[in-house]
C-alpha cells in the first residue's frame, strides 16, 4: 500500500493540529445520523472517514475521482460488502437511485466549478430514498477567505451562507444549520453531573467518548447537606471572553503563518532562480575551463615545438661554430701555402734552391 502525501487538497489522518480537529469533529457529528444506514461518503479521500462511519452503519461506499486514492483506502480500510470504495465524480455518482439513506459530504462542493455545485447535489438527491438525508459542510467564504485575506488553490469557488442555502433549497429545503469553529475555552466539568454533553476523543484508531480528565484546579459546590446543594450543573460549561481575544491570538498566529508561508514560498522561487543562475554559471565554467583547458594544451605542445626549434637551432649553431673554426683553420693554412708559394715563385728562392738540393743530398749520404 503506498503512502499518500499531504498536498493541502485532501486531509490525511495523520496530520495534527486546527485541521485534524476540524475534519475528526465532522465525521463524528455525522456518526449520529449513520447506524443501521446505508451511506455514501462523497468525495471519501483518503478514506478515514468512510471507516469510521463504517463502524456503525450497515453499510457505506466512499467515492472518490482520484484513483490511487481509491485503491489506497481499499488496502488500507479493506473492500467488504460493509465497507467499500468506488472511483467516480460527485456529478456523476456510480450508484443507482434511492440506494441510499444518508449522504456525507465534508469540505467537497468548494471544489467544483459553480456549473457544477448544482449538479453534484441533483446527484446527491437521485441516489437519496425519499426520507434521506445531507449532512454537508462547506466553508464560510466571509470568515474562510474574505476576512483572513486568504486563498486556498484547490477551491474553485467557495460559498456565503445564503449561497449555500440557495443551491440546497431545490432538492433539500428542510434545513438545520450547525456552525463548526475551533476557539479557545476555558472548561470546567462536574464528575458526576447527570446532565450530559458530547465530547469525544479521536485519532486514525476510531472515537471515544471524551469523560474528563482532572483539571488545573479544582471548583467545588457544598452546603450543609445533600438537600441544600443546587441542582446539577451541566457537566460541559465553557467559557470565551467577549473580546474572544484567544480566538483573535490564533487568528493572528494563523495569519503570520501565512505571511511567512508566502515569504518562504517567495524565498523558495527566488532561490529556485538563483539556483539556475548558479546552474547556468557552472556551465559557462565548465565550458571555460574546457577552453583553457584546450588552450593549455594547446600552449604544452606550442612549447614543445618551440623547445624542439630552440634545441634544433643550437644544434645548427653548434655546427656552424664547428664549421667556422674550421673555416679559420683551412683558412689559415692556405695562407700559410699561399706564403711558401709566393716565396717559392721569388728570386731569392731560385738562387738558394741548389744549395739546399746540395744539403739534402748530403744529409741523406752521412746516414
Amino acid at each position: 500500500m503506498a503512502d499518500l502525501t499531504f498536498t493541502g487538497e485532501r486531509f490525511l489522518p495523520d496530520c495534527a493540529g486546527e485541521i485534524a480537529y476540524e475534519h475528526w469533529h465532522r465525521y463524528a457529528f455525522a456518526r449520529r445520523f449513520t447506524p443501521g444506514k446505508r451511506v455514501l461518503d462523497a468525495a471519501c479521500g483518503e478514506g478515514y472517514g468512510t471507516a469510521l462511519l463504517g463502524k456503525t452503519a450497515s453499510e457505506v461506499v466512499g467515492v472518490d475521482i482520484d484513483g490511487p486514492t481509491v485503491a489506497h483506502a481499499s488496502a488500507r480500510y479493506g473492500a467488504g460488502a460493509r465497507i467499500r470504495f468506488i472511483e467516480g465524480s460527485c456529478t456523476e455518482l456510480p450508484l443507482p437511485d434511492a440506494s441510499i439513506d444518508v449522504v456525507v459530504s465534508f469540505e467537497t462542493i468548494e471544489h467544483l466549478h459553480d456549473m457544477d455545485q448544482p449538479r453534484m447535489l441533483a446527484e446527491f438527491a437521485r441516489v437519496l430514498v425519499p426520507r434521506g438525508i445531507v449532512v454537508i459542510s462547506s466553508p464560510n467564504k466571509r470568515l474562510y477567505s474574505d476576512e483572513r485575506n486568504y486563498v486556498n488553490e484547490f477551491h474553485l469557488h467557495e460559498l456565503y451562507r445564503d449561497d449555500l442555502a440557495r443551491l440546497l433549497a431545490p432538492a433539500f429545503s428542510a434545513q438545520r444549520w450547525h456552525h463548526q469553529r475551533i476557539a479557545t475555552w476555558s472548561g470546567i466539568w462536574a464528575e458526576d453531573a447527570a446532565v450530559e454533553a458530547e465530547a469525544w476523543v479521536g485519532d486514525a484508531d476510531g472515537l471515544t467518548p471524551y469523560t474528563g480528565h482532572d483539571g488545573m484546579y479544582f471548583v467545588v459546590v457544598a452546603a450543609r447537606t445533600p438537600e441544600a446543594l443546587p441542582l446539577a450543573a451541566p457537566r460541559v460549561s465553557l467559557l470565551a471572553d467577549a473580546e474572544d481575544s484567544e480566538g483573535k491570538r490564533a487568528l493572528a498566529n494563523a495569519g503570520e503563518v501565512l505571511r511567512l508561508d508566502a515569504l518562504l514560498k517567495a524565498s523558495n522561487s527566488a532561490l529556485d532562480r538563483q539556483t539556475g543562475h548558479i546552474h547556468q554559471l557552472e556551465t559557462l565554467i565548465a565550458e571555460r575551463e574546457q577552453v583553457v583547458a584546450e588552450r593549455d594544451r594547446q600552449l604544452g605542445e606550442a612549447a614543445k615545438q618551440v623547445a624542439e626549434e630552440q634545441r634544433q637551432m643550437a644544434e645548427r649553431n653548434r655546427i656552424i661554430a664547428v664549421q667556422q673554426v674550421e673555416i679559420a683553420r683551412l683558412n689559415d693554412a692556405v695562407t700559410a701555402k699561399e706564403r711558401i708559394v709566393s716565396y717559392r715563385q721569388s728570386f731569392r728562392w731560385w738562387l738558394a734552391l741548389p744549395w739546399m738540393r746540395f744539403k739534402l743530398w748530403l744529409e741523406a749520404r752521412h746516414r
